[in-house]
C-alpha cells in the first residue's frame, strides 16, 4: 500500500481553515499514472483540494444545506472514502480520498489503488483503504495526544516533527507494516525483554506505572414513524477502544468480551491489525445472514501486542429486539397554528440513569416562532425562537412510569423567516433524541475487569468502562410524510 498525497488541515467549526501540512510522493504518483492510463486524474493544487474537501465534509457554505455536487440523490457517499471532482462531476475524480476529523484537525490522504479504475472495486476489497485509515488514525493519535483537546503549542511542535516522522514510518509514501504510529519523542532503549527485537513501528517504549484502559461504547440509531404502514428501524454497533501503557518491547494483553446468557451473538466483528490470533468462528457471524442459533456467542477473546497510543481494538454489530426509547410524534395544522404532541417511553430493559437526555424539535420553512404554549410532564423546556427550535431536557431520569409527554400549540408569527430545509416541508418533521447511558450496553456486552490479562513484568492498574450512546435517533411525524428505507439501516 502506498500514499499519493497527505494533508493535515486545521479549522475552527469550519472557519479559519488552513492546510498545516501536506506531502506528495512523486514516485507513487508516477505509479498511479501508469496504472490508470488514460483515466489518470492528477492531484490538484492545495487550495483546490482544500475547497473540495470542505464541501464534501459539509464545512463550507454553512448557509447552504443543499449542495448539488454532494447531496444529489445520484451520489452514493461511502464515508470516510470521498470522491473529489476538480473539473466538475462529469469528469473523472480523485478516489478514494480518506478523511477523518477530530477536534480542530482534519486528516486526509489519497491511497494508491492497485486495481483498474473501471469497474470500481468495492471498498471492502481494497487493502489500501484500511491501511490508509490506520495511518491516519496513528497520525491523529500522535498529533492530538492530549485526548483531542486543542494544545496549540504541542500541536505546532508535533507538526514540525512530521517530516522526520514520515521518513521513519512512511518512506517514499509506503507505510511500513504498522498497527499505529508511536511517539518519536521517546528514545529507543533496551527493554526487559532480553533479546526480543523492537519492531520498526514501535519507536519508543513506555516507562512508568503500568495502566490498561478499556472502553466499550455502543451506539444506537433509530428511525421511528408511529405508523403501521412504515416499519420502524434501529441498529446497534459497538467499539472497544484501548490504551495500554505497559512496559516491554512486545507485551501481550488479552481482552475478553462477554454476553449475558440470553444475549444475541456479536456480528460483523472487525479487529485491529495488532491482534495476534483469533478464533475463526468469531469472524463468521454476519448481520446479512439469517441467524439460526448456531453462531458463536462468546466469550470473545482478543490477544494483542498493543501500540503506545489509544487504538480501536475491535468493532461489532448486534441485533436487539427493541430500541431503548420508543416514541410517537404528532404534528397537526390548526388555525394557523401547529398542535404538537410527543410521547416518549423508556423500555423496561434500559437502565433509568442518564448522563444526559434531550429531545430537539426543529421547525423548518416557516416564519419565526411567535406564541409558544407547550407543556411537558417532566423535565425542562427551552424555547429558542431565533432558531425555531424546542429543546426538551429530560434530565438524568425518567419518572417511575418511564413515560413522558409534551403537548401544546405553536404559532409562527415572527417578523423574519426561520431556518430552511429542503426535506422538512409542510408536516414532514422530526424529533431528534440525544442521550447517553453510563455503565450499560443494549446487547449486554461487557469487559470484565478481572478478565483482562496482561503478561508484563509489572502488574498494571486495569480500568474498564461501558456506555450507550445515541446517534441519528429520529422520531418522524406520524401525520406527515417521512423518508422511508426499504432495508436495514446502513453503517
Amino acid at each position: 500500500m502506498s500514499v499519493r498525497a497527505l494533508w493535515i488541515i486545521s479549522h475552527e467549526k469550519g472557519e479559519n481553515v488552513s492546510i498545516r501540512f501536506s506531502r506528495r510522493f512523486a514516485t507513487v504518483e508516477h505509479r498511479a499514472k501508469r496504472l490508470a492510463g488514460s483515466s489518470y486524474v492528477a492531484v490538484p493544487d492545495e487550495s483546490t483540494v482544500l475547497q473540495l474537501l470542505l464541501t464534501e465534509l459539509g464545512l463550507s457554505d454553512s448557509d447552504k444545506s443543499y449542495v448539488a455536487v454532494r447531496d444529489d440523490c445520484l451520489n452514493c457517499p461511502r464515508s470516510p472514502a470521498l470522491e473529489l471532482h476538480a473539473d466538475g462531476p462529469d469528469k473523472g475524480g480523485l478516489w478514494p480520498v480518506l478523511a477523518i476529523s477530530q477536534g480542530p484537525l482534519i486528516l486526509a490522504c489519497l491511497p494508491l489503488v492497485d486495481a483498474p479504475p473501471e469497474p470500481r472495486p468495492p471498498l471492502s476489497s481494497l487493502l489500501s483503504v484500511s491501511q490508509g485509515l490506520t495511518l491516519l488514525s496513528g497520525l491523529q493519535a500522535f498529533l492530538l495526544s492530549s485526548g483531542g483537546k486543542t494544545d496549540i503549542e504541542g500541536l505546532a511542535s508535533r507538526l514540525a516533527m512530521l517530516p522526520s516522522v514520515l521518513l521513519q514510518i512512511c518512506p517514499l509514501g509506503t507505510p511500513l507494516d504498522v498497527p499505529l504510529l508511536g511517539s518519536p519523542a521517546s528514545p529507543t532503549v533496551p527493554g526487559p525483554a532480553g533479546n526480543q527485537k523492537q519492531p520498526a513501528w514501535k519507536t519508543g517504549l513506555h516507562r512508568g506505572r503500568a495502566v490498561v484502559n478499556v472502553a466499550l461504547v455502543e451506539t444506537v440509531r433509530s428511525m421511528q414513524y408511529g405508523n403501521r404502514g412504515r416499519q420502524d428501524l434501529w441498529d446497534v454497533y459497538g467499539t472497544v477502544t484501548c490504551k495500554c501503557e505497559v512496559e516491554g518491547v512486545l507485551p501481550n494483553v488479552t481482552v475478553t468480551l462477554t454476553l449475558p446468557p440470553n444475549g444475541s451473538p456479536l456480528q460483523d466483528i472487525l479487529v485491529h491489525p495488532c491482534v495476534t490470533s483469533l478464533d475463526s468462528s468469531i469472524l463468521t457471524a454476519s448481520s446479512v445472514d439469517n441467524y439460526d442459533g448456531s453462531a458463536f456467542s462468546g466469550p470473545y477473546k482478543f490477544p494483542f501486542s498493543p501500540p503506545l497510543e489509544p487504538f480501536r481494538l475491535c468493532s461489532y454489530t448486534s441485533q436487539v429486539p427493541v430500541p431503548p426509547i420508543l416514541g410517537l410524534y404528532q404534528l397537526k395544522e390548526e388555525e394557523n397554528q401547529l398542535r404538537v404532541s410527543v410521547t416518549l417511553k423508556l423500555h423496561e430493559s434500559v437502565k433509568n440513569s442518564f448522563e444526559y437526555c434531550e429531545a430537539h424539535l426543529p421547525f423548518f420553512n416557516r416564519d419565526q416562532m411567535g406564541v409558544v404554549d407547550v407543556k411537558v410532564s417532566s423535565g425542562q423546556l427551552d424555547i429558542l425562537k431565533e432558531k425555531n427550535l424546542l429543546v426538551w431536557g429530560l434530565g438524568q431520569k425518567f419518572p417511575k412510569s418511564r413515560e413522558v409527554t409534551m403537548e401544546g400549540k405553536i404559532s409562527f408569527s415572527g417578523p423574519t423567516p426561520g431556518p430552511t430545509d429542503p426535506l422538512c416541508i409542510g408536516l414532514t418533521a422530526y424529533v431528534k433524541l440525544y442521550f447517553k447511558v453510563p455503565d450499560m450496553t443494549l446487547s449486554g456486552c461487557c469487559v470484565d475487569q478481572h478478565s483482562v490479562q496482561v503478561y508484563s513484568s509489572a502488574k498494571p492498574r486495569i480500568a474498564t468502562s461501558r456506555e450507550l450512546l445515541s446517534k441519528e435517533y429520529f422520531l418522524w411525524n406520524s401525520t406527515g410524510t417521512a423518508p422511508v428505507s426499504s432495508g436495514q439501516m446502513m453503517l
